[in-house]
């Protein structure tokens, strides 16, 4: 299967970096056909502006901007999101990656703006693999926004047709060695049931 892995972190040498590096190893022993996007080494740019937005719905003409990375998502079979959470929401690289990438014309059909369509029903899989610094019980409190982008607005994008799954690490910031190695054995775990 043809894997997009989307990683967004500034920092190799952390906890998200390792699960980034379990996530690839498991894909390639596997057999997938991985395609590794490190937004903060690829220098991404999140910021959607003025010009952008002037031809945000204008279809096709509004991926060319974005166009290597509209490509390799509309190439992908299963998409793989490895993220922190910070300050309760996604990072700025990441939410600039959703706004600029999933377009119109990419993750949806606005053709008739009452009724939009969604138009990555190619996706067999999505997964998502977020580290939070909170406990679970303050982020359901808050609603949980990146848990609600993964389950539920990709979900909405696939048309119901991909399997999404959502792997949380929760109060990260006291957690322990045992901690972090059995939640990297679950997330090796998950990524062997892609398929």
């Amino acid at each position: 299967m043809r894997v997009l892995v989307v990683f967004c972190h500034p920092s190799s040498g952390s906890f998200n970096a390792a699960l980034h590096q379990r996530v690839l190893t498991v894909l390639r022993e596997r057999g997938h056909e991985v395609d590794d996007c490190d937004l903060y080494a690829e220098g991404f740019d999140p910021v959607l502006r003025a010009e952008h937005w002037a031809s945000y719905h204008e279809v096709p003409s509004n991926r060319e901007p974005v166009r290597g990375y509209v490509e390799r998502l509309l190439h992908a079979q299963a998409l793989v999101l490895v993220f922190p959470v910070w300050n309760f929401g996604l990072p700025a690289m990441l939410k600039g990656f959703f706004d600029r990438v999933l377009l119109p014309g990419v993750s949806f059909d606005m053709s008739d703006p009452r009724h939009l369509k969604p138009a990555l029903t190619h996706l067999r899989h999505v997964v998502g693999v977020a580290t939070y610094g909170a406990p679970r019980w303050r982020l359901w409190w808050l609603g949980d926004g990146p848990r609600a982008l993964v389950k539920r607005v990709m979900r909405r994008l696939t048309d119901g047709r991909a399997r999404v799954d959502y792997l949380p690490c929760y109060h990260l910031n006291v957690a322990g060695p045992e901690v972090r190695a059995a939640f990297l054995q679950r997330v090796g775990v998950a990524m062997g049931r892609i398929a």
